[in-house]
């Protein structure tokens, strides 16, 4: 008997539920379209629920989404950019509850995260990049936000090697906000499948109690990566809004 052969990266590829072409485009719904549209939709349920039902005495789920507000709040946006970064609270929020559901979501069986997709964090943080920018050319003017990129009082002929390297590190943030979410989520899917795929990959079922433990722990490991990177993601961001409302810092 021929020994079946196990494609990891295949079944981490995205499944195509529903075909659909609108003028010759695909865009057909896969599961990782759905997972993320799931995603939306449990954290705005979660967070609708949490600030409709608020008591004077917290409850454990108040209490608990009222702590991640606040970590938000205190420990990333202000600690980040400072006090006249709260207006940016809603967007770095949903940034947080957006990639912690996606990531979180993505660990049920038969679904697909979106941040295990290159396209999916690319897409974040292209928008955390135009963000900062706009932002920053609003608020300061484009002459002088693209001036702040320049430490003050060098010398001419260093100002010219000093900011085509701004403009570049400038260029390479959404990619290594990109790379570092795509990266750590897929790390972990092609591990917990690695550990699935064994009993197909050794054609026997001795290494079930082996593996089934190492997929357990994994999938425990992965509940705190998931928050972890949606931390780091926003802090991140955060960080590049800073430096955009004071380049001069």
């Amino acid at each position: 008997m021929e020994k079946e052969s196990f494609d990891v990266l295949h079944e981490l590829a995205p499944k195509v539920l529903y075909p659909l072409k609108v003028g010759g485009i695909d865009i057909s719904i896969t599961n990782t379209v759905v997972t993320m549209f799931a995603a939306v939709i449990v954290a705005a349920a979660i967070l609708i629920i949490a600030a409709r039902k608020t008591k004077l005495v917290p409850g454990p789920f108040q209490n608990a989404m009222e702590i991640i507000i606040e970590f938000i709040r205190n420990d990333i946006i202000i600690s980040m950019i400072g006090k006249d970064g709260l207006p940016w609270f809603p967007f770095l929020g949903t940034i947080f509850f957006f990639i912690l559901f996606n990531n979180l979501l993505g660990l049920v069986p038969f679904s697909n995260t979106p941040t295990g997709r290159l396209s999916g964090p690319l897409t974040l943080a292209v928008i955390v990049f135009l963000s900062i920018h706009v932002y920053g050319i609003r608020k300061h003017g484009l002459i002088k936000y693209f001036a702040g990129w320049i430490p003050p009082g060098l010398p001419i002929f260093i100002q010219f090697i000093v900011f085509p390297l701004e403009a570049i590190s400038a260029i390479a943030k959404p990619f290594s906000l990109t790379v570092r979410l795509f990266a750590n989520i897929l790390a972990g899917h092609v591990i917990i499948f690695v550990f699935l795929g064994f009993a197909i990959m050794f054609d026997t079922l001795y290494v079930v109690p082996l593996s089934l433990p190492m997929v357990i722990i994994m999938m425990c490991l992965e509940v705190l990566f998931s928050a972890i990177q949606a931390y780091v993601f926003t802090v991140l961001s955060a960080m590049y809004i800073g430096a955009a409302i004071n380049p001069e810092h």
